[in-house]
């Protein structure tokens, strides 16, 4: 969260697997209870619903706008970053991010989405919120968790933005985004979940939960039958293979370009050593919602300089 003025600039990334703000990541699964749930923690009370948030994480739908889940998710990261800083009260500024491939038809309807209350109130873990929502910035995924990156990226550069639903790549040659170069693949890490499920059904014939198989990705201590670990080690090295064939599809040459890959995938190819050459892992999975702040107020610091200028001619 930044502080603009009297407002704040509150940046979150919608992932189908996770919720990031600036400083907190929770699972993006949601629950809708019309009675009050016995278990509270992580509670969101709006519209005289009872909202359980992170439970599970949330199915991949190519338009985030379908039902309500991502506006409550919305709400429930405003108040995970003011709760931080002691605040329930605020004027905010929203800067969020779509997928590549449909940013530019979704953008203005994502916005529309995350307007539709310009002042809302709502209880999070029993304390009461108020917040009036001044703006949106819709952002791409990828291109703003390396924007600080940019004036490192000359000749040609291409960016990996892996999610748990989605991978948005892109190009970058002398510091400029190549804007036909831009696409959106479903190679998110869920993929590797998936494959993991079925090979442990396949080879065992049981299923394994999700949350071990995360564990296992994120390179999480815990204790497993070796047989058990060698075919989510399996499987793993064969899902970031598949994302380099995926960025070799689209003209990705290890020996040309430098790569930087973003997000959860980031992380799972750093810990079991996927490293072709010239590759920068940037395995801090809240990046995306760092970098939609900073560039949030970037364009509200340009508002107000060029008011200001329009006042003084």
């Amino acid at each position: 969260m930044i502080r603009f003025n009297d407002t704040y600039i509150i940046g979150i990334d919608h992932g189908y697997g996770n919720l990031k703000t600036a400083n907190t990541v929770t699972a993006s699964g949601v629950k809708v209870h019309d009675i009050e749930p016995p278990f509270k923690k992580e509670l969101l009370e709006y519209d005289g619903k009872f909202i359980c948030i992170g439970e599970n994480h949330k199915s991949f739908t190519a338009d985030k706008t379908t039902d309500m889940d991502n506006y409550y998710l919305t709400l429930y990261g405003i108040a995970k970053e003011l709760s931080l800083a002691g605040i329930t009260e605020a004027n905010v500024h929203l800067a969020v991010g779509l997928p590549l491939m449909w940013y530019s038809e979704q953008r203005d309807r994502f916005s529309e989405y995350m307007m539709q209350n310009e002042n809302v109130e709502f209880i999070y873990n029993n304390k009461r919120y108020s917040v009036h929502i001044e703006g949106v910035s819709v952002y791409p995924q990828g291109y703003c968790a390396v924007y600080d990156r940019l004036k490192d990226m000359s000749g040609v550069n291409m960016i990996a933005d892996i999610g748990n639903g989605t991978m948005n790549i892109m190009k970058v040659i002398d510091h400029k985004v190549i804007t036909d170069s831009c696409r959106t693949e479903k190679l998110g890490v869920e993929k590797c979940v998936i494959e993991i499920r079925n090979a442990f059904m396949n080879k065992f014939h049981e299923d394994i939960d999700e949350s071990i198989i995360k564990k296992f990705l994120m390179n999480t201590e815990q204790e497993l039958p070796q047989e058990y670990e060698n075919v989510m080690r399996y499987c793993t090295e064969e899902y970031c293979k598949s994302i380099l064939n995926a960025l070799y599809k689209y003209d990705y040459n290890s020996r040309l370009m430098k790569l930087y890959v973003v997000g959860g995938g980031a992380v799972v190819m750093n810990n079991y050593n996927i490293n072709p050459p010239n590759a920068t892992f940037i395995t801090d999975i809240c990046a995306n919602a760092k970098g939609y702040e900073s560039q949030a107020r970037r364009r509200l610091r340009k508002g107000a300089n060029d008011k200001d200028n329009k006042s003084q001619a």
